[in-house]
């Protein structure tokens, strides 16, 4: 399948926030990536040469791990996400297109060669990534450099034909981005998301580098936000790679994290609590700005998730207790 082959009606669903990604092989998604880079018109603003295009992605295919979560599905989840929000708020008309490359350029590279375990155990087990990046975001330090490895390369440096002061752009506002992903950060950046809210200016480089941010947070932890039918295994992806990290934390006498342990974590009130306290705070502010995005489907079906997911864990603790 090359990316002429893609029907119109695809093409529409791509760009709709209900994707399903488990209906698609991995080849399939490499096409489904070309073709966002195509119908944002990248491939010609940018002078981005096919042939260049495909091999980046497969070189970032090679880099991502087969891993339980974080894997190259998640990557397309998360760049399939961050594409159709740029046509549901309409970003094509408020922002650069150069804003928009490094945003579903960042997306498609967040989680490049991610270990499976988070900063957390990377720090105190002391890894090579926690030495090398002083204990500062190791995993997302290092997913900025593996990009940069990849785009290093001339055969598959997408950024090739552009002027140095562009790339240099394109470069900073990428490293901004992935860096932006790190959890630990999560509060600093929505506060100076809410700060700028209601003097909120887009022709301010400092707002867009914040609403970028948000962009790709919001895009990197919207799983919750899909259909049930495609959320649910995520959940049950994530929720894996947690219990690996956990027992191997267990395995090597480090602190345990606490909503990993797979002795103390169920899938309910490991939704209920991320939904409420991470995922629903993100889209109510962003949801401020555009507000669009409140009219759809996103906050009724994340307040309904909650709800179901409490209702879950009530009948739980009522078995227990027979």
């Amino acid at each position: 399948m090359s990316s002429l082959e893609v029907s119109e009606e695809v093409r529409q669903y791509l760009k709709t926030p209900t994707f399903d990604n488990w209906q698609w092989e991995d080849a399939e998604i490499m096409v489904l990536l070309q073709v966002m880079y195509t119908d944002l018109d990248f491939i010609s603003t940018f002078n981005i040469e096919l042939d260049v295009l495909q091999q980046f992605l497969y070189e970032v295919y090679r880099r991502y791990n087969n891993i339980p979560f974080h894997n190259f599905k998640h990557c397309f989840c998360v760049t399939q996400m961050m594409y159709g929000l740029i046509w549901l708020i309409d970003l094509r008309s408020k922002i650069d297109s150069i804003d928009l490359l490094i945003m579903l350029t960042s997306a498609v590279c967040h989680d490049l060669d991610h270990t499976g375990y988070n900063n957390a155990y990377q720090i105190n087990a002391r890894t090579e990534l926690a030495l090398r990046y002083n204990d500062i975001s190791p995993l997302e330090n290092h997913h900025c450099a593996v990009a940069f490895e990849i785009l290093e390369k001339s055969e598959s440096n997408i950024f090739r034909n552009l002027p140095t002061e562009q790339y240099k752009r394109i470069r900073e506002g990428i490293i901004k981005c992935i860096l932006a992903t790190d959890m630990t950060r999560h509060t600093e950046i929505l506060n100076k998301f809410k700060a700028i809210l209601p003097v909120f200016d887009f022709s301010n480089k400092d707002h867009r580098d914040v609403l970028m941010m948000i962009m790709i947070k919001v895009s990197d932890i919207s799983n919750e936000a899909r259909p049930m039918d495609v959320a649910e295994p995520w959940l049950d992806c994530l929720l894996q790679e947690f219990f690996n990290q956990s027992d191997m934390e267990k395995l090597e006498g480090l602190p345990v994290t606490p909503f990993m342990d797979r002795d103390k974590v169920t899938k309910p009130s490991s939704q209920t609590g991320f939904i409420r306290f991470v995922l629903f705070p993100l889209f109510i502010e962003l949801a401020n700005l555009f507000p669009c995005l409140e009219v759809r489907t996103f906050l009724e079906d994340l307040t309904k998730r909650v709800r179901e997911t409490e209702t879950h864990r009530e009948r739980e603790r009522k078995r227990e207790r027979v």
